[in-house]
C-alpha cells in the first residue's frame, strides 16, 4: 500500500504530482530544486542551491517522520557537470557514514531554470 507525503509548501511547487510516496519501508522523494516554500528560486552558488535543495528534501522526509540519515539512494541531475566538484565538496556534509549510494547525471535543462535537482529514496 502506498501513501502520499506532502508538506505545507506543496502548493508552491509547480508541476509536482506527489512530493513523495511512502511504501511502508521506503519513501521515494520527488526531485527537489532550489525553490523556497514561497515559490522563489534561492541561491546563486552551488553551495547555496544545495542548501535549499537539502532543506526541501529534509522537509519532505520530516513529513514522513524520517530524516536525511534515512536516505539510502540519491540521484543528482545537473545542467553542467562542472558543478560536480563543488557539489562533491558540500554534499557529504549533509550525511553521516555510511553515505547514501549516489549517481550524477548531466541533463540539458531542469524545471524553472534550475541547474541542480536531487531525488532520493529513504528507508525506515
Amino acid at each position: 500500500m502506498k501513501k502520499e507525503i506532502t508538506t505545507e509548501y506543496a502548493d508552491s511547487v509547480p508541476g509536482v504530482l506527489s512530493q513523495a510516496i511512502d511504501t511502508g519501508n521506503l519513501v521515494f522523494v520527488s526531485g527537489q530544486i532550489n525553490i523556497s516554500a514561497e515559490g522563489e528560486m534561492v541561491g546563486e552558488t552551488v553551495e547555496e542551491k544545495l542548501k535549499q535543495i537539502m532543506k526541501n528534501i529534509e522537509a519532505v522526509l520530516n513529513a514522513a517522520e524520517l530524516g536525511l540519515d534515512n536516505i539510502v539512494k540519491a540521484t543528482i541531475y545537473v545542467t553542467d557537470l562542472g558543478q560536480m566538484q563543488e557539489l562533491n565538496k558540500h554534499y557529504p556534509t549533509y550525511f553521516t557514514a555510511p553515505f547514501p549510494a549516489r549517481e550524477a547525471v548531466g541533463v540539458k535543462e531542469l524545471p524553472l531554470g534550475a541547474t541542480i535537482e536531487i531525488s532520493t529514496i529513504a528507508s525506515r
